[in-house]
Order: C-alpha cells, then sequence, then structure tokens
C-alpha cells in the first residue's frame, strides 16, 4: 500500500528548470515536500526521498496524509 502510493504521488509531481539551469519539483497535494538538484533524475530521486522522509514523519506524529489517486493510507494506520 505505500509503495503504490509513493508511486502515484511521484505521477503528480511537477518540474521546472529554474533561472539557474537547476531542476525544481514538488508534489503539490503533499505541503513541503520540494527538490531542487543540477539534473532531473536527481531532482526526482531527491524528491522520492523526501517524500518517504514526509510520510514516516506524518505516519508517525499522526498527521492527515492527502488521499492520492484514491489512495488512502490514513485508514490503514492504527489510532
Amino acid at each position: 500500500m505505500l509503495t503504490e502510493y509513493i508511486d502515484a504521488a511521484m505521477r503528480h509531481a511537477r518540474y521546472e528548470i529554474l533561472e539557474d539551469k537547476s531542476f525544481y519539483g514538488e508534489i503539490p497535494e503533499c505541503n513541503g515536500v520540494w527538490a531542487n538538484e543540477l539534473t532531473l533524475a536527481d531532482t526526482e530521486k531527491d524528491l522520492r526521498g523526501t517524500l518517504e522522509g514526509w510520510l514516516i514523519l506524518g505516519l508517525r506524529d499522526g498527521a492527515e496524509i492527502p488521499v492520492i489517486d484514491s489512495i488512502d493510507i490514513n485508514e490503514h494506520v492504527p489510532a
């Protein structure tokens, strides 16, 4: 379930090239999940890692994780 969620969230990622020619990526549904690296591949890798850390902290702290593509991981976390 968690891997499916991460894959779905990554499909929602948005990327842009900044003025300094670096790449910026974010997942709009996941507030605060972003990455900025010199290559698109490194930005994608960093973004996935940031998302994973964000999810671990959110789940640990009992935060409401946004539903993405009908995947709701909140209902699978014990209260």
